[in-house]
């Protein structure tokens, strides 16, 4: 049935997808997160904490408390992190000791809500969130319900920090606990810190503070290493209500933020606040149509989408936007965003915000822009500061995405002068930022894998993102630039070699790595092997076409990577990475959905004029790979949820940096989205005879506003008008249309119609 307006997204959104994850196996490595979009604190039932980043999984009968927490990735850590947890009776500090079971199919998942009951104390915790705070509310036992001869009756919270120094001071007469942790998991200078307020509704009658296994009954401050506190209420109170706040400034920022982000209203008037933001973030698309699970699927990778980067940023009482900065230790005025790995997120993640959320786009830019500022850099991997994690510089990407989309709400003249940099300093290895190796790249033409870790992943992301940056060169005049670096955005032909029809990696002498072997993941390679990362030039398709032998040679190629079987061998990592089991597990051949790299090459196909098999090829990822429980691998920051987004619509951004999209086909019988200025795009698909949609993956027919669309791809300024795109499907491919070059899509190389001539 369609999405009608008396059927939220909000009720179709599962927050446990991906969750069903471990360190071996990644259905998606996502938490049930509960948070509003974009909040700068999020919050999550922890079953586990002894597991790290997989604090979280379903299968888990208890719960050890609900954790503030800061994590994007397993693989990144979290940071400012700490546990609050209701209990009776006897006391249990320690998260093993204290945990209590729970019924997982009982409890309330939800973007804006978590419930659950606590059957070992016989009491119910609720969490409902804000952008920076959170209120939780006990419901403990009545006095006939507790066990008689439980002496104590007792009920407490207890506040857990992790691992590292924390100062924790209880303020009985004010109903208070205050503090700050630094915990953290790298990228902050010596003075981070999470500063945190929790202000009860109840008469603290007893309280304590905890270091490791000692405890200080009635000592009221202390600082070590993670210190803890609880604070105990009289027996009568059935119901105790914690307001917790969080900052990066100060306490006082903290208490500033609780007052006025809950100041006045009660737990009920949050949750319904919470549920309404939600709701109008979830609804800039309608769908209709579907299937049950489609429709569970597609709402709950549109909640992913919604997460990261956080906002880093907190409110005056000026109304000003100020910030802690993780990269120089003071406080700046502006906006500031994190929690973002670009090598994941510029494909998709920058291009779905440049079309549902263009003003929250532009404030996320200015806050990258302030990292420039404040560090001298754009970062590759933010969390909350500089990380050294992956390659290339594709803040690149979405900055120059965003330029020739005319995005507005940033310094553009700064954010060109940040992606410029990185295209002529050179920095030192594991700086966390810029370019390693670009020096030899601009002498030689590449990256020697002699030389440099994943030096062929890294002369791809070059090349590419000196694309990107020239395309913003061209929109702001700056010619000479322009010119130059669209020269060394074909400096990717200088690791393809023809004798083996792929990527390789290649010695500063000018050889070839050798033995070669094609299933072999690393060495020059970052999470592949040449059969993932031979595809990585999508501002040039046309080119690599072309230098693969012309579009019979290409889709063969294409072809050859499916049909395969999903062989690897470990390479330089030593030992099978869950990537390595992912792909094999998906039984996609080589195509590693898994992991990004492949991401765009399915759309490759429409490149070289077959766009019948890239319809059928990205229809069976949407449902095969996907569900409403699972994801294929990592969810990275949102970029495989804004993937099937994306992709379940019928658009696919192939080369963030040009304002276009190719066309699949859409999932969906119609999709209307919101756009800024009132305006709606609705995407309409049909079939020629009586199948559903979900049968008939191949496009015979495109219209944009009842005009015919000859074209394979359309440009940002069409959609972001808004109009109608009217799509005919049908179950069986035209495999006899011969394509021209004016309707395939954008390449630096121009198209030929024979491509071996290009």
């Amino acid at each position: 049935m369609p999405v009608t307006n008396d059927v939220s997204p909000l009720d179709l959104v599962n927050t446990l997808q991906g969750s069903n994850s471990e360190f071996r196996f990644s259905r998606g490595n996502c938490l049930p997160l509960v948070a509003m979009p974009f909040g700068m604190t999020h919050w999550c039932p922890q079953t586990n904490g002894e597991r790290n980043g997989w604090f979280f999984h379903p299968d888990d009968p208890k719960l050890e408390g609900i954790r503030a927490t800061h994590q994007p990735s397993p693989w990144i850590g979290d940071y400012g992190h700490f546990v609050v947890m209701p209990q009776t009776g006897e006391r249990k500090l320690g998260a093993r000791e204290r945990s209590s079971v729970y019924r997982s199919e009982g409890a309330a998942f939800q973007p804006h809500y978590f419930s659950a009951d606590l059957l070992r104390y016989n009491c119910t915790v609720e969490l409902t969130p804000t952008e920076r705070c959170a209120v939780l509310r006990c419901h403990f036992p009545v006095d006939t319900d507790i066990d008689p001869f439980d002496a104590a009756q007792t009920r407490r919270l207890i506040f857990e920090p992790f691992t590292g120094v924390s100062e924790v001071e209880i303020l009985p007469e004010q109903r208070q606990i205050r503090g700050l942790t630094r915990t953290n998991s790298g990228g902050t200078p010596p003075n981070f810190a999470l500063y945190f307020v929790i202000t009860l509704d109840a008469p603290i009658e007893a309280w304590g503070l905890f270091e490791e296994r000692a405890v200080f009954p009635d000592e009221t401050i202390r600082t070590g290493s993670r210190v803890g506190a609880y604070a105990e209420f009289a027996p009568g109170e059935l119901m105790v209500e914690a307001r917790i706040a969080t900052s990066f400034i100060s306490i006082e920022q903290a208490e500033r933020n609780l007052q006025q982000e809950t100041g006045g209203l009660t737990f009920d008037e949050i949750k319904a606040r919470g549920e309404a933001v939600w709701d109008e973030s979830l609804s800039r698309i309608r769908i209709e149509g579907g299937t049950d699970d489609q429709r569970r699927t597609f709402y709950s990778c549109l909640y992913r989408t919604q997460l990261f980067p956080r906002i880093f940023h907190e409110i005056g009482d000026d109304g000003a936007q100020r910030h802690y900065s993780p990269y120089d230790g003071n406080i700046h005025d502006g906006p500031m965003y994190t929690d973002n790995g670009f090598w994941d997120t510029y494909r998709t993640v920058y291009p779905l915000y440049s079309l549902l959320c263009p003003e929250r786009l532009g404030e996320i830019l200015q806050g990258w822009v302030n990292v420039y500022k404040e560090s001298g850099w754009f970062p590759t991997w933010a969390s909350p500061g500089h990380r050294s994690c992956m390659v290339g510089t594709h803040a690149d990407a979405v900055i120059a995405d965003a330029i020739v989309k005319n995005i507005p709400g940033f310094d553009v003249a700064t954010a060109y002068q940040g992606i410029r940099k990185h295209a002529l300093e050179d920095v030192p290895e594991g700086s966390g930022f810029g370019r390693e190796g670009l020096t030899e790249f601009i002498e030689k033409g590449y990256v020697s894998s002699d030389h440099f870790h994943a030096a062929t992943s890294r002369t791809l992301d070059y090349a590419y993102d000196d694309f990107c940056i020239s395309q913003a060169a061209r929109a702001l005049g700056h010619e000479e630039d322009a010119d130059q670096l669209t020269k060394r955005s074909r400096f990717w032909r200088n690791v393809y070699d023809p004798a083996v029809g792929m990527m390789r990696g290649r010695n500063s002498d000018g050889s070839w790595r050798t033995p070669w072997d094609q299933f072999e993941w690393g060495g020059p390679f970052v999470e592949g092997g040449t059969w993932q990362h031979s595809w990585g030039v999508p501002h040039d398709p046309a080119g690599l076409i072309a230098t693969m032998g012309g579009r019979e040679a290409f889709t063969a190629k294409l072809d050859q990577m499916l049909a395969l079987p999903p062989h690897f061998r470990v390479g330089s990592y030593g030992f099978e990475i869950h990537e390595m089991t992912e792909m094999a597990s998906a039984d996609f051949g080589q195509y590693a959905h898994s992991n990004q790299p492949v991401h765009h090459a399915l759309y490759l196909f429409t490149c070289a004029g077959q766009p019948h098999k890239t319809q059928r090829w990205v229809r069976r990822v949407l449902t095969e790979l996907y569900s409403s429980e699972s994801f294929p691998a990592d969810e990275d920051n949102g970029e495989m949820a804004s993937w099937y987004v994306l992709s379940a619509l019928g658009l696919y951004p192939l080369c963030p940096g040009h304002p276009s999209y190719v066309f699949s086909s859409p999932l969906f019988p119609a999709a209307h989205l919101s756009l800024p200025q009132g305006k709606t795009l609705t995407i309409r698909a049909k079939t020629e005879g009586e199948q559903d949609v979900i049968d008939a993956p191949y496009t015979k027919e495109i219209a944009w506003n009842g005009a015919t669309w000859s074209s394979l791809s359309i440009g940002h300024d069409e959609l972001i008008q808004g109009g109608e795109l009217s799509v005919v499907l049908s179950d069986t491919p035209d495999t006899s249309r011969r394509f021209t070059s004016d309707q395939l899509p954008f390449s630096v190389t121009p198209y030929r119609e024979d491509p071996q001539e290009a």
